[in-house]
């Protein structure tokens, strides 16, 4: 094989490895410890995904292989280097980052969520990010208020 094939593989394979950096959010990134905990380790794994892929002879492979980590490594080192992290609410009178909330939707249903950052946020596992609609319209209310959002209503049942 002629060196201008190889080099044209390897302009290819480089333009197809050329990975856009992952979008970071305009909002401060506020995180809780956990969170910050997480970031840190996300970065750790990317670091050692991307060290793996280093060891990998083929340059046109090792390129496909390193390009998601190096992408995770920016952008979680980014987001550890940005991190606010915001102690536990000191009370549990109003609804601040941090707070673990109940309410009760309209049609019944009572839903419990932990206010987080918005890289820890699993609303599966019961955790939503401070900037999500629901959250934003629940900061500073207090057990009793009701706030509508997205044509909803929820009253708030009990904050911890």
């Amino acid at each position: 094989m002629s060196v201008a094939f190889t080099k044209e593989d390897s302009a290819e394979t480089a333009s197809e490895t050329l990975l856009p950096d992952r979008p970071v959010s305009p909002h401060p990134n506020l995180v809780t410890e956990a969170g910050l905990k997480a970031l840190e380790f996300q970065l750790h794994q990317a670091r050692e995904a991307y060290e793996t892929a280093q060891k990998i002879e083929d340059v046109n492979e090792r390129r496909r292989q390193a390009a998601s980590p190096l992408r995770d490594v920016r952008y979680f080192a980014t987001r550890v280097r940005t991190a606010q992290v915001i102690g536990k609410p000191a009370s549990t009178d109003n609804i601040a980052f941090g707070s673990t909330v109940t309410f009760r939707r309209d049609d019944g249903r009572v839903q419990k969520y932990c206010i987080v950052g918005e890289d820890e946020a699993d609303p599966k596992a019961g955790s939503i990010s401070f900037v999500s609609p629901v959250a934003r319209s629940l900061m500073g209310k207090a057990v009793g208020d009701v706030v509508g959002t997205s044509g909803q209503e929820l009253e708030i049942i009990a904050i911890s």
